[in-house]
Formats: C-alpha cells, structure tokens, sequence
C-alpha cells in the first residue's frame, strides 16, 4: 500500500466517522448497563411498569446531559 494512501483526506474523514460510531455504541452500551441496573429491580415481564419506564427515562436523559456537559469541557480544554 501506497504510505501518502494512509494521510488521504477520504481515509481521515472515514476513520474519524468509525471512531464517532464505535464511541456511540460504547456510550449506548453504558447507558443501558448502568440504568438497567438502576431502575430494573426484579425480574422484567413483559412490560415495564410505570415506575420502571419513568426511571430508565430518566436515567437516559440525565446520563446523555451529563456525557454532553463532558465533551464540552473537554473541547473548551483544548
């Protein structure tokens, strides 16, 4: 392979976008780990009751503040 290949503007913009999709998998994953535990205190039927629901709203909305406020002051860092 062609070394000048690897710096090519389409090989970076392609990379940056694959480490984008894994950091989001990763976050996903995290999120439904750590509320799954939180709010999940028995074993699940086939629904989830009000409370249940209400939690993992919850929790998913103030886990994806919290990471948003995270990468803002890490970009401010910089």
């Amino acid at each position: 392979m062609d070394p000048s290949a690897l710096q090519s503007p389409e090989l970076q913009n392609f990379l940056n976008q694959e480490k984008e999709r894994a950091m989001i998998n990763e976050m996903v994953g995290k999120l439904t780990s750590a509320c799954w535990d939180k709010c999940i205190t028995g074993t699940p039927g086939s629904k989830f009751s009000s409370s249940e629901s209400n939690c993992l709203t919850n929790c998913a909305q103030r886990y994806m503040e919290m990471s948003l406020m995270i990468v803002k002051r890490f970009q401010n860092m910089q």
